[in-house]
């Protein structure tokens, strides 16, 4: 499962996702973790009401189950669950690697149902009813 986390510095979650420099994701299961990827996002991220701004963002964890934040907006968290993204948010800067170690031994334990519902993202078929073709025979 990968795990994407909002950073200002690529070693704490201490960002709000909005205005986050840089999306850290590593690829997480019960046997170990590792650094997938950063995107770095430059230009203007102040709160400044402009949505487009999250797009990049959006497309850049598209494949991840759950965000670590420091804060979230609304509409940005609203945009987040509809991407199935399961968004977290920290009540204060926390190292990344802490947050890594704790989540691999809840998966290695019982997960909770909404972690085990999370779990499944990866490994589920996504079926999309308006797409399907019914053949007549």
């Amino acid at each position: 499962m990968k795990i994407a986390f909002a950073t200002q510095d690529k070693q704490r979650v201490d960002a709000h996702f909005g205005w986050a420099k840089h999306l850290a994701v590593y690829e997480i299961d019960k046997e170990g973790y590792h650094h997938v990827e950063d995107f770095d996002f430059g230009g203007k991220l102040d709160e400044d009401g402009d949505e487009d701004k999250l797009a990049p963002k959006l497309d850049a964890i598209k494949d991840v189950a759950i965000v670590y934040v420091a804060a979230i907006g609304g509409s940005a968290a609203a945009r987040v669950v509809a991407s199935k993204i399961h968004p977290i948010k920290v009540s204060q800067p926390e190292p990344i690697m802490d947050i890594l170690e704790k989540l691999q031994e809840v998966l290695r334990g019982t997960p909770p149902p909404w972690l085990r519902k999370v779990l499944q993202k990866g490994s589920e078929r996504a079926f999309d009813f308006d797409d399907e073709v019914e053949e007549h025979g």
